[in-house]
Order: C-alpha cells, then structure tokens, then sequence
C-alpha cells in the first residue's frame, strides 16, 4: 500500500484507508487505500501518471460497494415498509370501498385519513426526545411502530367497508399514524446511520424500497383482492409483509457516533428550530427547500392532463409510459444520481441534476408542438423521470445534511413539509390558470424558467453547501 502523504488529493474531506479490497479485485489493489470521506477523487495524473485514472471496472466496484454495505443495503427494505401502509390507507382502501358499494360521499371522507402524513412533525420531538429500551434510539421507534402496523393491517382486513365502515376507518387512521411515525423514525436513522458519501445512495435506495412497496400495495393488492384472496385476505398478506420487515430493522446497524439526545422535551420542541436559525443564511436555505424542485413540480402536477387531453394520447398509452415507464425512469435515476453523488459531492451535483431536472422539461414542449408520437413521449417521459429521479437523490440527501442529528427526526420531518409547499401551494393551484392563459407548449417553456432561481440560489449559497460535506456529527 502506497503512503497517503504521496498522493495529491482534492480534498473536500479527510481520506481514509479503505475501499475495494485488492484480494477481492487483483488489478485494483493500487487503488484500494483511496477513499474519501464524502467523495472518491483518487490522485491526480500529474503527481501519478502510471496510476492514471480509476478503471471503469474499479468505478463499477465502488459503485456496488456503496449500495451493498451494511448502512445503505438495509434502507431498502426499510423504505419498503415505509412505502407499503400509504395505498393500504388510501387509493387501495378506497377501491375496496368502492367495489362493496359505498356511496361516494363517504369514500370522499376516507380522503382525510392520510392526515397524519402532513402533521407528523408535531410528535417528532417525541421521538427526538424519547427512546425505547430495546435497538436504540431510532430502530425501537421504527420496529414498535412496524409491530402495530402489521396487527392494524391484518386487523383491517376483519372488516367490510359496507358493514363497518366506521371502524374500518378509525382502524386505518390508526394505521396512517403509525406509519407516519415509521416514516420519522426511518427519516431519522438514515439521517444519522449513513456517512456523508452515502446520503445519495441511501436516499436512491429508500426511494427504490418505497416504489415497490406501492406497487405491492397499490398495483398487486388490487390484483390479489380481485383474482385471488378477496380484501380481506389481501389485507392480512399484506400485514404479513409488514411483519416481514421487523427483521431487517432487527439486524440493521445502529449509527457509528452516538449522539446525545435533547435533555428535556422542551429542547426537543424548542431546540430544532433555534439550532436551525442560528446559522447564517438560515431563511436563504429554507426557501431553496421551496424552490429547488418547484419548476418539476409545476411540470408534474398536469403531466397526466396535458398527455390525454393535450396530446391526444389514449389513458391506456399514458398508463403504460407514464406510469410504468415513468416509474422505472424514476428508480434508474435514483440510483445513478445517488452513484454520481458520492463522486461528485453534494453542490456539484446539486447544480448538474438541478439543470438536467429543468431543462427535461423541453421534452413535454416538444411533445406539445410536434405530430403526436408514441415514440416521443415515451423518450420525453423517460428522460424526465431520470432527471427528476437524479434529483430527487440529491435533494433528499441535501436535507439529511441539513439536519443536526440531535434533531434530525423533528428537523427532517420539517424540512420535507416545506418541500411540499411548492408542490401543493404553488404548483398545484397556480398550473391550471396558466395553462389558460399560454397554452400547454408555453407552459412547459415556462417551467424550465421556473428552475432558474432555486439554481441561483444554490450558486448563491454554494459554500455552505459545500461545508456541509465536511461536516461531522459530534459524538456524545
């Protein structure tokens, strides 16, 4: 192994002596000891011209390493159980209501179920502040809360919307909270388990786990309710799963620093806000939350619409491409942007995935101004599902290394409420007026302007941003 104090290095972060082992890869052994602890830079050609550069087979190992080491492989599974309670309380839930024929005003009713979903930063401090005897301080949140999950879905599953409606719904409220406070816990433990390098992949990854787990409970559930077990036998399987995922969180691994909790629940009401707006910029950061994402989700919120009724296309084509197509555009962009992010760092790629998420946008104009096509929209669809996919990665992880990790349960659970005031403040409400008044092609032209000032303002506040890849969470 060659001194590290002969190697010219990049530094975004200090360099540790790990990585692809040179037993396990012979023609990488020169390479093994180069890792970093945000990013893989490797020597510069002009200090090292015989080792060159990283060899695409070396890259390809990093890449498989990242994802199947102890901290981001299990993310998987946990955002699967994340994933899976959300279409069981909602679309799915409401199908089954539909099929035993209850009337529409009370299946608009169920519609408020889902609630606790955008008030869980209430009781995060809690969870902040308190901890359960048993797995630490986030994975005996995250496995009690998955316990009663499995018990409330099969439980779900006794009932008949048509004979029980209002028990039913009582009992999915219930299960809607829990999974609420899974999704705090899980957002917490990924916080403070992954390292710097790994918040894109752990964030790919949970993404991953979490589009599966809706298409079990959304997609496959409606299949096995109707071909196969009938709702009620669909609900209990489906808490079986559930149950299925309290091993994983059993063998995952608790964070490497220990942080130490608020002291009283005070601290943990008070404490996230006060921290957060002690430092500089602090209102900057927030409304880049806001507008990071905002000319997607401007493009997002009538994609569907504008297809069918704008570009004439079938529901049946807009189903196959932009949902499924879409769905796995989503996954693979997910995945190479949490890759790119572990080499790049977190402003590099930031910037790069931001203006690739803006300018895919130009693909539903082309659409709206061209003969229609089915082979255009499936490249416009894919093409944009990769970019919002890439970043999707990066933003996730740009919360994770906003939150302090004494905090992270409340602070993330606050951050990701703000990133979906664009989404349904803005976007939502504002889209339909201006599609009246400029037509789909300039609409979709103005979305990718839309991207403009949250790029600029990460520009703006790229050092802090980049400080928070250096940034290490103090031990107790």
């Amino acid at each position: 192994m060659m001194p590290l104090h002969l190697f010219k290095w990049r530094v975004r972060a200090r360099p540790l002596c790990t990585g692809v082992s040179a037993a396990a890869s012979p023609e990488h052994a020169h390479w093994s000891s180069c890792r970093l602890r945000t990013s893989f830079i490797g020597p510069t050609r002009q200090v090292f011209p015989s080792l060159g550069t990283p060899p695409r087979s070396f890259i390809i190992a990093r890449a498989s390493s990242l994802y199947t080491n102890a901290r981001v492989a299990p993310l998987l599974a946990l955002g699967f159980a994340s994933g899976l309670p959300l279409a069981l309380t909602t679309g799915t839930l409401q199908a089954w209501a539909t099929v035993e024929d209850v009337s529409l005003q009370a299946i608009g009713f169920l519609t408020l179920v889902g609630s606790a979903y955008t008030l869980k930063f209430l009781w995060a401090p809690l969870m902040d502040r308190f901890s359960l005897p048993l797995l630490g301080r986030r994975r005996g949140w995250i496995a009690a809360t998955q316990l009663l999950l499995a018990a409330g879905i099969m439980a779900m599953g006794a009932l008949s919307p048509r004979d029980a409606l209002l028990p039913l719904a009582l009992l999915a409220v219930f299960v809607a909270f829990c999974s609420a406070s899974q999704d705090i816990a899980f957002d917490a433990y990924r916080t403070d388990v992954l390292r710097n390098e790994e918040r894109g992949a752990g964030a790919a990854v949970s993404v991953l786990g979490y589009r599966l787990a809706m298409l079990a409970s959304g997609g496959l559930a409606l299949v096995l309710a109707d071909k196969w077990l009938g709702w009620g036998g669909t609900y209990v399987v489906m808490g079986g799963i559930m149950l299925l995922t309290v091993i994983v969180t059993l063998i995952a691994p608790e964070p490497e620093v220990q942080i130490k909790p608020p002291r009283t629940l005070r601290e943990a009401v008070t404490g996230p806000l006060m921290e957060f707006f002690s430092r500089p910029g602090a209102i900057t950061l927030l409304v880049l939350i806001v507008l990071y994402k905002l000319g997607d989700a401007f493009a997002g919120s009538l994609s569907t619409t504008f297809l069918i009724r704008g570009a004439g296309f079938s529901p049946t084509e807009v189903g196959t491409i932009n949902k499924i197509l879409g769905l796995a555009a989503t996954i693979f962009g997910a995945l190479a942007g949490g890759t790119l992010l572990a080499r790049l760092g977190l402003y590099r790629s930031l910037i790069v995935f931001g203006l690739l998420q803006a300018v895919s946008n130009l693909g539903f104009w082309l659409i709206a101004v061209s003969p229609k096509s089915i082979v255009l929209m499936s490249m416009a669809v894919g093409v944009e599902n990769i970019c919002g996919g890439m970043g999707t990665a990066a933003f996730v992880a740009l919360l994770m290394a906003l939150c302090d990790r004494r905090f992270s349960a409340t602070q993330f659970a606050l951050l990701s409420a703000l990133s979906a005031v664009g989404r349904t403040y803005l976007a939502g409400p504002a889209s339909p007026p201006l599609v009246e008044a400029l037509g789909w092609a300039h609409f979709f032209l103005l979305t990718v302007v839309i991207g403009g000032p949250g790029l600029w303002l990460l520009w703006w506040k790229r050092d802090e941003i980049r400080a928070l890849d250096k940034e290490e969470a103090p031990a107790t």
